[in-house]
């Protein structure tokens, strides 16, 4: 008798998309939770009004989504080259004529039309890096190979930290996760940890001595200022920290119930923004904040999981870029907020209010499915 053909399928996860939706209304939840006071008093007391904002642009990424997951993700390699082009002619404009909010120039556009090109060059660092890495092969080791990757990474870390210095660092970070695992050596890379933890621990007398020579700016020193002692600074720069841990220790171990926050009330600056796990810890507690964090894990285990068995080393990379930004915005977010690092500025993916991030986080996420939707499993 013949043999009978193995059917093929192909492979979804849907694991990781129950997730995606998951974070993103239980954002838009913790989001009407944190604003809904500062709403209503800057908002003729539309209470709702971050939320319903937040909620159409996620809606709108949704979309894309699901129409980039079920695109070939190789069709991203031809424009790896264009979208470095088009990343460093926006992070000029927004150094010459960029929107200034708060002192920094991170903007584009006007009024509600604007966003940040910094969340472009996340995405752009990611397929130009999966591109270079798959092209150059086994020379990613070599001294040639170092310098390629690097001066793709660096030089637009460099200008997007210009004006935001948090997302310097998740885009630096972005690019050596990924030339880690493409990597067969390890000591150069946890040499770099290394140096890392040292600049940490060191922080205020290198703090100082960058901003001697010019190259840091004093508001991040400040900055460092206020993570070593924000006790010093109550009423000025330690006032968001001071108040956001008051709100970590007030929830406990089940928290206050949601949508019962007293920090939220105009004493935790931006509650919907950078800060939002302080309030995430004081209304839903110790347990809801660890139920958080283990969303996310399992969101990294899905991302190693496809990423094992893309069909080849161009998907394995995108996956484990996305899963780089992820996992660093995340750990950041979680150290600011809890005042481990300095305050940094960085939002808590699908949760933090800001359009900007979940459009393009949603576009990640499809080029995540798009991978996974290439795995082929035999029946």
């Amino acid at each position: 008798m013949p043999k009978q053909k193995k059917k093929i399928r192909r492979f979804y996860d849907y694991s990781l998309l129950f997730v995606i939706v998951f974070l993103t209304i239980f954002g838009l939840v913790m989001i009407y939770s944190a604003s809904s006071y500062k709403a209503q008093m800057d908002y003729e007391g539309n209470s709702a009004y971050f939320m319903i904002r937040q909620g159409v642009i996620a809606m709108g990424g949704f979309v894309i989504m699901v129409i980039i997951s079920r695109m070939d993700y190789h069709w991203y390699a031809r424009f790896s080259g264009l979208a470095v082009l088009v990343s460093w002619i926006l992070m000029i404009a927004v150094t010459l004529v960029g929107k200034e909010v708060n002192g920094k120039k991170r903007w584009l556009g006007s009024g509600s039309l604007r966003f940040q090109p910094t969340e472009l060059v996340k995405i752009t660092v990611i397929v130009a890096m999966a591109a270079l890495i798959t092209r150059i092969g086994k020379d990613v080791d070599r001294t040639a190979g170092i310098v390629r990757a690097v001066m793709i990474t660096l030089p637009l870390a460099a200008i997007v930290a210009l004006n935001n210095l948090s997302s310097g660092i998740i885009i630096a970070g972005i690019g050596f996760i990924m030339m880690f695992v493409a990597s067969r050596r390890s000591l150069p890379y946890g040499l770099c940890v290394l140096a890392g933890a040292v600049v940490i621990i060191f922080a205020g007398p290198i703090g100082n001595g960058l901003a001697a020579i010019g190259i840091l700016r004093p508001y991040q020193l400040t900055r460092i200022n206020v993570w070593l002692d924000p006790e010093a600074y109550p009423s000025t720069g330690g006032y968001q920290v001071l108040q956001g841990l008051y709100a970590i220790g007030s929830g406990g171990l089940f928290g206050k119930g949601l949508g019962e926050s007293i920090q939220k009330l105009g004493f935790v600056p931006e509650a919907q923004n950078d800060m939002i796990f302080s309030i995430i810890c004081e209304e839903l507690g110790l347990f809801g904040a660890i139920s958080v964090i283990l969303i996310f894990m399992f969101m990294i285990y899905r991302f190693l999981l496809i990423a094992g068995n893309a069909p080849d080393l161009f998907g394995a990379l995108i996956v484990v870029g996305v899963m780089g930004h992820i996992a660093i915005q995340v750990i950041l977010n979680i150290a600011v907020v809890t005042n481990t690092i300095p305050n940094t500025g960085i939002t808590l993916p699908f949760i933090s209010y800001g359009g900007t991030s979940v459009l393009f986080l949603m576009m990640e996420m499809g080029m995540v499915l798009s991978v996974s939707n290439q795995i082929k499993l035999e029946k």
